[in-house]
């Protein structure tokens, strides 16, 4: 797996999945899912070398927190300069690379600053703290945790001189969509927050169309579905993780290099999919995949479905193992992320198929360290979205990694107990950086200048592995997250150990404006 991502072979196997787009499940073409122009840069090797990256980050919080003051400063002048944001009609908002949104289409009575008081930002947010997926709600304990450090810190003081804290209001939608839509409207009609948040792709789909109509901010979802990457038909949304139909294809195109390891020259692979808007996608992306990849006779694709709130995959995984695949992608999150490990285990899957894969939902020792599955988990794994792990050794003595665990532990939270912290803490800075951006901005902090700021950041993250960037620009960059590691998952040393070179695609994924009719990107 080294040699196979060294920086050369990581490009050309980037080559095929570098856009961000969707096809129909039943579809046997590939779309629009594979950018052909970004395909030739890659092979032309356009990348970020993460060896510079490694050289300039920095070594202690307070270098981290200064290079992030004159990022946030440098965002502020490039905005300034080129007069983005509100323009003189009052109804116009303005951005890079053709960013435009009409506030005439905002409803009557809408208003900038609702859910803001002098001293008070009002951030709403669902999440599961019961079912299937109820460690999610870790992911907001821990924003919390981080939001409240920098509200004490003051980074939320505006141009204004408004210094203001973050309350974040969590509702229990147990991942069911059904909960979420009226807790979501709970939110912005009841308590009036200034900004919303949800978790998960199906909760994500039954709200973002209402919650664009209305104007109201809907940034960094928990969730990497490609259509939140759709800055032209809904400029206030945006999603968090690395986008799925890029994993899928990273999948795609590791198993078709393993192709000649095997007699035939042939593979079967098998997936057990989350039956929902989250799975599905996983589902059609490796099918678009395949279409259009030279190796599609050769690569037998059989699935399995199960409901999300299901309480056992056993049905699945044992007719999954009676195809004696090859290799195994979990398209899941949440419990049965464990699941699928234990049955693999007890059906002999972990011994007769060479290659399996989790997904980014996974990567947490909640669901494959040895408390929940033993050793069953070694040697699986997992193209991980880039987030470090803070329950590994390998962060003992990043400086990053030390901070977040203090954090942790002064708010009373097991950072051991679940990598969800860790995607939390990510995600509160993200939020904390692109409202402190927003704030610096004329007028303070408003949804307006919240929407310009949210698409035109350019950010170096501590809570990610070095060489990857957080970028976004406008109808062009429309995804927070681009890069990504690929790791598998060592037993003896319970975590997650990277195999060769970061996977960098920061602003050269295209934009998908999806089509819930048919699923797909127009």
């Amino acid at each position: 797996m080294k040699k196979l991502w060294a920086a050369g072979a990581v490009l050309l196997g980037m080559a095929l999945i570098a856009a961000a787009c969707g096809s129909s499940s039943n579809s046997s073409s590939s779309g629009n899912l594979i950018d052909k122009s970004v395909e030739s840069a890659v092979k032309g090797g356009a990348s970020t070398p993460t060896s510079q990256a490694v050289k300039q980050e920095p070594t202690t919080m307070d270098e981290w927190e200064a290079l992030w003051k004159t990022e946030r400063e440098a965002i502020v002048a490039k905005i300034k300069q080129n007069k983005w944001g509100l323009q003189s009609d009052g109804k116009t908002v303005l951005g890079p690379d053709g960013f435009k949104a009409d506030l005439s289409k905002c409803p009557a009575g809408w208003n900038s600053t609702e859910g803001l008081t002098d001293t008070e930002i009002k951030f709403g947010a669902t999440a599961p703290s019961s079912g299937t997926a109820a460690t999610g709600v870790y992911i907001n304990q821990a924003m919390t945790a981080i939001l409240d450090y920098y509200s004490d810190k003051g980074l939320f003081t505006d141009s204004l001189g408004k210094k203001r804290r973050v309350n974040q209001i969590i509702r229990d939608d147990g991942y069911d969509p059904t909960r979420t839509v009226p807790l979501m409207d709970e939110l912005i009609d009841s308590v009036k927050v200034f900004e919303v948040q949800s978790q998960g792709s199906p909760s994500t789909f039954k709200t973002y169309e209402k919650l664009n109509q209305r104007c109201i901010p809907d940034f960094f979802n928990t969730t990497g579905h490609p259509a939140w990457g759709d800055p032209v038909n809904h400029p206030w949304t945006i999603g968090f993780l690395f986008p799925y139909n890029i994993e899928a294809l990273i999948w795609g195109d590791l198993i078709s290099q393993h192709l000649s390891e095997f007699p035939t020259g042939k593979m079967t692979v098998a997936a057990l999919v989350m039956n929902n808007d989250f799975g599905k996608v996983y589902d059609q992306s490796f099918k678009a995949y395949l279409a259009q990849s030279p190796n599609k006779d050769k690569i037998t694709y059989v699935t399995e479905l199960f409901e999300p709130q299901a309480a056992t995959v056993t049905n699945e995984m044992t007719t999954l193992a009676s195809k004696k695949p090859d290799a195994f992608i979990a398209m899941l999150t949440g419990t049965p992320c464990a699941q699928s490990i234990t049955e693999a285990a007890q059906n002999g899957m972990n011994k007769t198929t060479k290659y399996k894969y989790q997904s980014i939902g996974c990567k947490s020792n909640t669901y494959v360290g040895k408390a929940a599955v033993g050793d069953a988990s070694d040697g699986w794994y997992v193209v991980g979205g880039g987030f470090r792990d803070l329950a590994s050794s390998s962060e003992d003595n990043n400086a990053y990694g030390k901070w977040a665990r203090e954090l942790l532990a002064s708010r009373g939270m097991d950072y051991k107990a679940s990598g969800y912290y860790g995607w939390g803490l990510a995600n509160g800075w993200s939020r904390a950086q692109v409202l402190a951006v927003a704030g610096m901005l004329d007028g303070g902090l408003n949804r307006v200048n919240y929407l310009t700021a949210m698409r035109a950041m350019d950010m170096t993250p501590a809570a990610f592995f070095s060489g990857i960037r957080l970028t976004t620009s406008g109808n062009r960059d429309a995804y927070w997250v681009e890069g990504s590691e690929v790791a598998r998952y060592d037993s003896s040393l319970q975590q997650f150990v990277q195999q060769g070179a970061i996977i960098d695609l920061s602003g050269k994924s295209k934009p998908c404006a999806w089509n819930v009719s048919v699923s797909a990107c127009e």
